[in-house]
């Protein structure tokens, strides 16, 4: 076996190891490290598609209401294109992607017991060629859907945010608007309803 001195160095080691304290900042900090970051990431991507979410609500009510007074509806570019290129100039920071990430849904209906009966599209099963554009014609009821495609940044956290499906990393928000139009002066006439 060991000599009866080594014995005594080895104890002594092992006693001043266990009585360290110098990393222990260290070792506790690479414990909380990961979930730590976890948590602020997340707390920043909420806070992100909070931010996104109330530029997109502020956007689509202001162009919506150019629908409502029937300023959209009377002016000389008043196609579904149009309308989105006015809800993205509205929309400052995501002006970038809003070209591709963002889908109109503007519809026409004769009482709001059939606005209250259309869902908007689920993330999951959201296809931009269903959507549709009627801005209608004075004293119509108009519901107005934006639909915005967030990519989310977060690895581990965009599976709870994610509402895409398919592991895509990608959050469908959607804006809703309903209104009854003013009694404007209907020339020419606003769309057919669909």
């Amino acid at each position: 076996m060991f000599p009866r001195h080594t014995s005594i160095r080895v104890k002594a080691a092992i006693s001043r190891f266990a009585a360290a304290r110098d990393g222990a900042t260290a070792v506790e900090f690479g414990l909380i490290c990961v979930p730590f970051l976890m948590l602020l990431f997340g707390v920043l991507e909420l806070a992100m598609i909070f931010l996104a979410a109330t530029i997109l609500e502020n956007a689509t009510e202001g162009v919506s209401r150019r629908i409502r007074t029937g300023e959209f509806q009377t002016s000389a570019g008043n196609t579904k294109a149009d309308f989105k290129a006015q809800v993205c100039q509205s929309m400052s920071f995501l002006q970038s992607k809003c070209a591709t990430d963002l889908f109109v849904d503007v519809r026409t209906f004769s009482n709001f017991a059939g606005l209250a009966a259309s869902a908007p599209q689920p993330g999951a099963t959201f296809d931009p060629a269903t959507t549709c554009f009627a801005p209608g014609n004075p004293t119509d009821i108009v519901l107005v859907r934006v639909y915005y495609k967030w990519k989310l940044f977060t690895p581990l956290l965009g599976q709870v945010f994610e509402n895409m499906g398919g592991g895509s990393g990608i959050r469908l928000m959607s804006i809703t608007t309903a209104f009854r139009n003013e009694p404007y002066s209907d020339e020419p006439p606003g769309g057919a309803a669909c």
